[in-house]
């Protein structure tokens, strides 16, 4: 499946943001505009997710297109 559709891995960046480096931003200092890096982190992955979800709809819309269906549908 994620071989005719790799537009799907733009999916992952969310989990990678708010899960996945966690661990590495979850401390108070610096602080960034006001804020701690983590908030700030948060903040930032909050405003990235709706572009990735974003590029994966706009990947399947186009696999769509070129296969002649409405996105989503199976062959």
């Amino acid at each position: 499946m994620l071989r005719d559709r790799p537009h799907l891995l733009w999916l992952l960046v969310p989990f990678v943001l708010f899960l996945g480096a966690l661990p590495w931003v979850n401390r108070v200092q610096p602080v960034v505009l006001g804020l701690p890096f983590l908030a700030l982190w948060l903040l930032g992955s909050t405003v990235v997710t709706p572009l990735a979800v974003w590029r994966a709809y706009r990947g399947d819309r186009r696999l769509a297109d070129r296969r002649g269906g409405t996105p989503g549908e199976r062959e």
